[in-house]
């Protein structure tokens, strides 16, 4: 068969096949991550049938799927919302790094993977998922819950931080030299506070520049604007996903709303060719033996993130019920966390941290979401009640 025809045959079949995966996610009530993370298996190296042809057109399309993601994710905040949520949540931010990152951390270590491989898995455990704990809220009807904003202020600073984490895995994973590494991530930073201060102070002219009426001049402005910003950022040693976040915080008010609105079909379309190819690079008979490695992190660091998400609530003086509520919310991760193990695995890190990352993130994006109805079961929702009438009564006591 000629090889152009077959490169379009064997794409349409993914394509097709990632839609009738997304139809039966729906139906079964989940997110499609993880079922097109399955069926990147399935197609991928090693899998039931390989997918031989088209390889580059998957891999660039992966790469545009990060980066409208973070687009999308950042299109959501102003520059001032998230200056005011870092103000505001920084003591729950710390908590939140501290009880994630260190078991990623401590299970490379175990593993003899080294301290590069420990730095990745840290940030694998640590970020929750924005995009799957958003439309699990949305399932949920708990968008205008009292703990919702203490979520979605977890979320935001994790997805900051991001921005000062990544340049620094980054130089660890290229391998420089002390002096170097220090300057990259110098470089690293200097742009992401550049372009933060731009975002902030400036957002209004960058929303001018990309306005327009006519929806095809707004999409095609705001696409390759933000191609341009990623691409500079990663030439600067910060992700370009990074890069794509905070241009998508710049951009503010009408221009954002409208903006969001035509790339929402595009980013659902290359974000599923993100987790297709990060299924498709993975080899399956690669997650046997890190399967119970995967059960053990994610039991762990599920309840870490319930502990996260309680304490972050009480905090801002949220009720019993409303507390685990926003705990259980937080344990989905996903797309940030298949980022990272991306690249660490082009870097050259232990390919299993690959079969490590993808069982662990597949565990989480099923049961979290099955887990977080939890806290919405009548006899979960008296004992919640009694608990908190149980701790008044010792306050009234003591006081």
């Amino acid at each position: 068969m000629d090889h152009s025809a077959l490169v379009l045959i064997e794409i349409g079949a993914l394509l097709l096949g990632i839609g009738l995966l997304g139809r039966l996610a729906g139906k079964l009530g989940i997110s499609p991550i993880p079922l097109i993370l399955l069926g990147g298996l399935a197609f991928g190296e090693g899998g039931l049938l390989p997918f031989q042809t088209g390889e580059e057109f998957i891999e660039i399309g992966a790469e545009i799927g990060v980066i409208l993601l973070m687009l999308m994710l950042g299109l959501e905040y102003t520059a001032k919302e998230l200056v005011e949520n870092l103000r505001g949540s920084r003591m729950a931010g710390f908590v939140d790094m501290l009880l994630n990152a260190t078991p990623g951390a401590v299970i490379a270590l175990l593993l003899g993977w080294g301290p590069i491989a420990a730095v990745a898995m840290a940030g694998i455990t640590w970020i929750s998922s924005s995009g799957v704990i958003a439309k699990m809220l949305q399932d949920l009807g708990r968008l205008s819950n009292r703990e919702t904003p203490v979520v979605l202020s977890i979320l935001v600073i994790e997805d900051l931080a991001m921005a000062f984490y990544l340049p620094i895995l980054t130089a660890l994973l290229i391998g420089l030299d002390l002096g170097a590494g220090i300057i990259t991530v110098v470089i690293a930073l200097a742009a992401v506070l550049l372009i933060l201060y731009i975002a902030l102070k400036h957002g209004h002219l960058v929303s001018r520049l990309v306005s327009s009426r006519d929806a095809e001049v707004l999409l095609l402005s705001v696409l390759g604007l933000t191609l341009i910003v990623a691409g500079l950022a990663a030439q600067a040693s910060v992700s370009a996903a990074v890069g794509a976040f905070l241009m998508g915080i710049a951009i503010s008010g009408p221009v954002a709303r409208n903006a969001a609105q035509l790339l929402t079909p595009l980013r659902d379309l290359f974000a599923s060719v993100f987790f297709l190819f990060f299924g498709l690079s993975t080899d399956p008979a690669d997650l046997v033996p890190m399967l119970i490695p995967a059960i053990i992190l994610a039991i762990v660091t599920m309840g870490t993130k319930v502990l996260t998400g309680y304490i972050a609530a009480r905090r801002a003086g949220i009720a019993e019920a409303g507390r685990w509520r926003a705990g259980f919310a937080l344990m989905p991760r996903g797309e940030f966390s298949i980022v990272i193990a991306g690249l660490a695995i082009s870097a050259g890190v232990n390919p299993s941290l690959a079969a490590l990352a993808t069982a662990y993130v597949l565990i989480t994006i099923v049961f979290g979401p099955i887990l977080a109805r939890i806290p919405d079961a009548p006899g979960f929702a008296r004992w919640a009640k009694k608990r908190q009438q149980t701790r008044r009564g010792r306050e009234r006591a003591v006081a």
